[in-house]
């Protein structure tokens, strides 16, 4: 038995820093667009009364309701 000249082979499916840097970039991009539109349709919503507000929301949309100078 000789030596064995051995090969490296590289792994065809990994990625080079760059093309994951690439692709987290797209990642984070696509989940802040999903987010941003979230939070558009959240604020239509509220200003159309179609869904309950939590309590930020409540506060932020109608401080009145936590006014307690009337008592």
């Amino acid at each position: 038995m000789g030596e064995e000249e051995i090969k490296e082979v590289e792994n065809p499916r990994s990625m080079t820093k760059d093309q994951f840097l690439s692709w987290k970039r797209q990642k984070d991009d696509d989940a802040s667009a999903r987010r941003a539109e979230a939070e558009r349709k959240r604020a239509e919503d509220i200003a159309a009364g179609t869904v309950p507000m939590n309590g930020r929301e409540l506060f932020v949309h109608e401080p009145w309701v936590f006014d307690n100078t009337i008592y």
